[in-house]
């Protein structure tokens, strides 16, 4: 049974890599739906005001903990953690079990030479055969229905999402009903950016301390600065308020 863990208006579950990826086997072999998100800190802050957003995440049936932020504040207030599941990491895990078990893979996000070149990518390393079909992220909402209408008939065991916050969990939860017959759907952020190699990822030292934000910070510092300075600072205010309240 998963353990839910409450945690600033949100979630998360108590979950290792390993427990989370047998959860997500057994659903494409039971033909069950897992609707999977994460939470770092951007996001919990967000979803303080955010209610379409708050609502996206905790109606998730997995939520893991991405960010460090979060096992950070989570050991302040007390609550158990069993690991970090970052969602780069766990998308990865789940590529390789697809090749093992024939599942079928759909890419939606990024820009079109993005999703193209992963696409291209994960064919030469796990073989066509897992790749159901991609689509990049822009789109405007009177397309959507189309697009919705096209994953789905594309028949993938595996759906990645790879859009910033709060659009790609408002757009898994709105169309969650319509990826019915999609076991896993899963929302993965920037991830394509980084596995086609457009952004490099941190050093594993530097993941390993918890400092990938300042990593990422330092090669996109315009787009990345108000997330990780405002918006960490503002973490950690939830965090010690919180403490106080206690």
């Amino acid at each position: 049974m998963i353990q839910r863990v409450p945690f600033l208006n949100t979630f998360y579950d108590n979950l290792t890599a390993q427990q989370t990826l047998e959860i997500i086997k057994n659903a494409i072999y039971t033909k069950q739906q897992i609707h999977h998100t994460v939470i770092n800190a951007n996001k919990v802050v967000l979803l303080q005001k955010d209610l379409e957003l708050r609502n996206s995440v905790n109606s998730a049936d997995i939520i893991n903990i991405d960010g460090a932020g979060v096992l950070w504040g989570a050991k302040i207030l007390g609550k158990p953690v069993k690991e970090r599941v970052t969602g780069i990491d766990l998308m990865e895990a789940v590529l390789k079990m697809a090749q093992k078990e024939n599942f079928k893979v759909y890419f939606l996000g990024a820009k079109e030479e993005i999703v193209k070149t992963l696409v291209d990518l994960y064919s030469e390393k796990y073989g066509e055969n897992i790749i159901s079909g991609y689509q990049n992220g822009y789109f405007n909402n009177q397309n959507e229905p189309e697009i919705v209408n096209i994953i789905a008939q594309s028949n993938p065991q595996i759906l990645f999402v790879a859009m910033p916050s709060p659009k790609k969990e408002n757009f898994l939860y709105k169309y969650r009903k319509d990826f019915s017959d999609i076991n896993f759907i899963m929302g993965v952020g920037g991830s394509f950016d980084v596995l086609a190699g457009k952004v490099s990822r941190a050093p594993v030292w530097l993941q390993k301390m918890g400092m990938e934000w300042f990593y990422r910070l330092i090669q996109e510092p315009k787009k990345m600065w108000k997330r990780y300075l405002i918006g960490n600072l503002s973490f950690i205010y939830l965090i010690l308020n919180s403490k106080i309240k206690k």
